[in-house]
């Protein structure tokens, strides 16, 4: 589930980086990481 929601930020985020919103893509990327580093933590679990 999380990995979906990783790979829609993403999607989101390059999307907006062509079309040229600058905090859009920031605070894309921001959420992604987070829900990256917060799989791999409960992941080990």
């Amino acid at each position: 589930m999380l990995w979906t929601i990783i790979a829609v930020l993403i999607v989101l985020w390059l999307l907006g980086f062509i079309g040229g919103t600058g905090g859009l893509i920031h605070l894309l990327l921001v959420i992604a990481l987070i829900v990256l580093v917060f799989q791999m933590i409960t992941g080990r679990r």
